[in-house]
């Protein structure tokens, strides 16, 4: 028998939720609201109230949202990020955002949030969706805000997520991005914010939610590498018929965060910026390091 209503873990005897795999790692799921998108779950069995509702001693978890960057390895879900969840406690989704989801050549879309066409993929809705999801089948995790990381184009999901939606977040860690939104009302989205309220339903950008926010900038020290040149990003455009939203790489990494944390600063929005001494572009490199700047956070919820 098929059920269109998703089973809540408020209604599974405790003794069956490990069994049918609704605590430790969770099967990968596909988002009901966009089913191109998917995402994995890790919900610590131990540290896990699968109905807060008849048993309010023991606390919700802190939900930590880990965004892939452009190679999709979301495999570390099963490592670092377990070991993390365990730990703290806390529950750690990790949304995956296939490659050529708008077109065939189709690789960054998701990490500016809004893709323009009929295929367009709005990946800021899909996680709300995912939170939404969670909220219902697993109320035991605190989807009140949550915590927010990603590394590479990870991290520029992560900043372009926070500009519009900081009353959804505790905190952000923004590992890495190679392109990055400043706050600019004289450049269009994603390299400013002029044009916002069109694109995201009559949202702006709230500089004073954000700058309550704990937000950390994460980089490698020997990140400071520019991805191709001129002529690579015009063979880019004429190979692929990609008229890619993002522009091409004018500086390394560890300039462009150093840029964006100063910019900001101006704005009147602190960040503390950790360099992840003797790596290049390594996210699992830098992982420790943004999750040592979480787990404090998590901890004093």
């Amino acid at each position: 028998m098929v059920f269109d209503k998703p089973i809540s873990t408020s209604d599974v005897p405790p003794k069956y939720l490990e069994a049918a795999k609704f605590v430790g790692q969770i099967p990968r799921r596909v988002l009901k609201a966009d089913p191109r998108v998917s995402y994995a779950l890790y919900i610590p069995p131990k540290f896990y109230n699968p109905n807060p509702a008849k048993n309010s001693s023991i606390p919700k978890l802190p939900l930590l949202i880990n965004i892939h960057g452009t190679s999709r390895d979301v495999s570390s879900l099963n490592g670092k990020l377990e070991k993390f969840a365990d730990e703290t406690p806390c529950a750690v989704l990790s949304p995956l955002f296939p490659a050529n989801v708008v077109g065939p050549n189709d690789l960054d879309s998701y990490k500016v949030l809004s893709a323009d066409g009929i295929l367009g993929l709005r990946s800021d809705l899909a996680v709300m969706s995912m939170m939404e999801e969670i909220a219902y089948i697993w109320p035991g995790v605190d989807m009140d805000k949550v915590y927010l990381m990603g590394f590479s184009g990870g991290g520029q999901f992560v900043h372009r997520f926070m500009y519009l939606y900081p009353e959804l977040l505790k905190a952000v860690s923004v590992g890495a991005p190679g392109r990055v939104t400043y706050l600019n009302d004289t450049e269009r989205w994603p390299s400013g914010t002029a044009d916002v309220p069109s694109l995201f339903e009559g949202r702006t950008v709230r500089k004073d939610l954000i700058r309550a926010l704990p937000i950390q900038l994460v980089v490698g020290s020997k990140d400071n590498v520019v991805v191709g040149n001129a002529d690579f990003w015009a063979w880019v455009r004429n190979a692929t018929g990609v008229e890619n939203a993002l522009e091409k790489m004018d500086k390394g990494r560890l300039d462009t965060i150093k840029e964006l944390q100063k910019l900001w600063k101006d704005n009147g929005i602190d960040s503390q910026l950790d360099i992840v001494e003797g790596i290049g572009h390594d996210g699992n490199g830098a992982m420790a390091t943004q999750l040592g700047f979480m787990q404090p956070l998590m901890r004093t919820k």
